[in-house]
């Protein structure tokens, strides 16, 4: 039997099938986006003195469904807009190159959407109702992304919105649940966090520059080009973790948060991976090594500011 193009790009992504269809499509290296700011946010809350578990395993599954169906929906509109083909990496692949019914997905985006709307009635009831009207703006823009006429992820301010909804309100909804109230300190602790995500979109908007640019998609890597957005990227690591090294610091993060400094070692191959690539695949591990770098980052943090409330 002759080999298709589709079927090259799928052993050089090592795509299997199988339950491994379904676990591509929630796109696993950008879940540590909705993982860590919620571990963060909580992990500044309790050093606040306040910790409740259910809370936070609420919150911690509702985010990363979210995510998961943000995911979904880009996959199904970009399907849609004929932005992917079965040539596109980075993507799940279930619609393109699995053979996965479009609808399939887009119901299957709808029904998370529903199981983490579920999960947010809970922590409404348990803590304030002003809780669901945020949520609910978080949802409207996770489908916005990539739903609707004017999707953000086709705009310049793709990084910007994902690092804040994703970053910043995440981390502010997780210490709310947990203390009550909300100050100064979750806000600060998130600039890095919203930073690192946000070059999660940018790492991903570099690999699909062309494909996106033949969309007439007007991405911030399309409008950088692909050297500056490389030095950009570069540049946007280098401020989370001055940022970082800024609150330790004047104390608004622990001497222990040190440890996110491990992450500047994935960071720099990021950079490196990008230089002097210009086709998807060779670009897709210094994608996936960004989601890491976020991904050991976040952890790191968290765990600086647990080990802080112990010692």
């Amino acid at each position: 039997m002759a080999t298709t193009d589709k079927d090259h790009i799928k052993r050089a992504l090592n795509e299997r099938d199988g339950f491994q269809v379904w676990w591509r499509l929630l796109r696993p290296h950008t879940l540590t986006a909705s993982f860590a700011p919620v571990f963060v946010g909580t992990m500044v809350a309790l050093n606040a003195g306040s910790f409740h578990l259910l809370l936070f395993l609420a919150m911690l599954i509702a985010s990363i469904l979210i995510q998961s169906a943000t995911n979904m929906f880009n996959e199904y509109y970009d399907y849609v807009r004929g932005v992917d083909s079965e040539h596109s990496v980075g993507i799940g692949g279930t619609i393109v190159r699995d053979g996965i019914q479009p609808k399939t997905v887009l119901r299957l985006a709808l029904i998370f959407y529903g199981i983490a709307l579920l999960l947010g009635i809970y922590i409404c009831a348990i803590t304030s109702w002003w809780i669901a009207a945020i949520g609910l703006v978080c949802m409207l823009f996770g489908y916005l992304y990539t739903g609707g006429p004017f999707p953000i992820s086709a705009t310049p301010f793709g990084e910007v919105f994902s690092g804040f909804f994703m970053g910043t309100v995440i981390i502010g909804i997780s210490y709310y649940i947990q203390t009550g109230y909300i100050d100064a300190f979750p806000i600060f602790i998130s600039i890095p966090v919203a930073i690192l995500i946000g070059c999660i979109m940018l790492s991903n908007n570099i690999r699909d520059l062309d494909g996106d640019k033949q969309g007439g998609r007007k991405t911030l890597a399309i409008l950088l080009g692909r050297y500056n957005a490389v030095r950009f990227l570069g540049l946007l690591f280098i401020i989370a973790f001055y940022f970082t090294a800024y609150f330790i610091i004047i104390g608004i993060l622990p001497l222990w948060s040190l440890l996110t400094f491990v992450a500047v070692i994935p960071a720099v191959k990021v950079v490196k991976g990008f230089k002097g690539k210009t086709k998807p695949l060779e670009m897709m591990p210094a994608m996936v090594l960004t989601g890491k770098t976020n991904s050991i980052y976040g952890i790191l943090l968290g765990l600086s500011l647990l080990i802080n409330y112990f010692i």
